[in-house]
């Protein structure tokens, strides 16, 4: 029997993560009592029973210690039960927006803010999240990209990528994006914008992919910073690092910086040590 318990921020992408479990065939069961939790592994591990792959959902309330959570999953694993844990988590910044969105309280800010209850809740938390066999960051992940993941590792078997990377374009007149850990900037190359066949078009336009890679510097560019990328990614896994974005931008976002970032993107995909996914900011924004 598989069984994974999924854990993680509120707010983190918990419920969502069950609810596609639960599609993958899984029998999911969410926020039972601490008492009944070992008397339900102790049935639904009982040999010869139909349910094979099982999902427990567990999160922080302000009506119970999640230490006693935590004493019950020791306790579990001292007795020979063999469980995963699955850990979503989400930035700061990501959370208290959808609470904002969704007008809920946070269940450790009853009558105070928001903020503080994300605060208690990763110190709290901060031990499993330790503990964890997959942290999944949903900070910047559509839903049907997190249905891939947990497909990829709870129906598909494959080996779990502990980091996610994003190569993200955008242009630096509209701001630098927030979340960017990496930011490199490509306007040392001659810009599209003043060819007027390329003028309207962007970096997913194979003429001005063409354009823009026809220097030499373009290709030195990628170059040396795939080999950077490349130094950085293991050590990165190797602090704990769960979410890595790399921003490349232009003037506008639509030209250089599309280019490039996709270039990377095809230079970086498949390689086995991360997942990846593009990703193009501004490339929708006018002229």
């Amino acid at each position: 029997m598989r069984f994974v318990v999924v854990t993680g921020m509120s707010g983190g992408g918990k419920s969502t993560a069950l609810r596609m479990l639960e599609d993958a065939g899984f029998y999911c069961v969410d926020n039972l009592p601490v008492p009944l939790i070992e008397k339900f592994v102790e049935l639904i591990a009982t040999p010869g029973g139909e349910v094979s792959k099982v999902a427990l959902g567990l999160d922080v309330r302000a009506n119970q210690a999640f230490e006693d959570v935590q004493k019950v999953l020791e306790n579990l694993r001292r007795n020979g039960y063999v469980f995963e844990i699955l850990f979503m988590e989400a930035n700061d910044g990501t959370l208290l927006k959808r609470y904002k969105e969704t007008r809920r309280m946070h269940p450790l800010s009853i009558g105070g803010r928001i903020e503080d209850g994300i605060r208690r809740e990763r110190v709290i938390l901060n031990d499993t999240r330790e503990k964890s066999d997959y942290v999944i960051d949903t900070s910047n992940l559509l839903t049907r990209e997190l249905k891939k993941e947990l497909d990829r590792i709870f129906v598909q078997n494959e080996e779990y990528n502990s980091l996610m990377v994003t190569v993200l374009s955008f242009g630096f007149k509209h701001g630098i994006p927030a979340d960017a850990d990496l930011v490199f900037d490509v306007r040392f190359l001659p810009n599209p914008f003043y060819i007027d066949e390329l003028k309207y078009k962007t970096g997913n336009d194979k003429e001005v992919q063409d354009y823009v890679m026809s220097f030499t510097e373009a290709h030195t560019f990628i170059e040396k910073l795939s080999d950077m990328i490349s130094f950085l990614i293991p050590n990165y896994v190797k602090e704990g690092k769960y979410q890595l974005v790399i921003g490349i931008g232009c003037t506008g976002g639509k030209h250089r910086s599309v280019t490039l970032a996709n270039k990377l993107y095809e230079c970086m995909k498949d390689q086995g040590e991360y997942g990846i996914k593009i990703a193009h900011r501004d490339i929708g924004q006018g002229i």
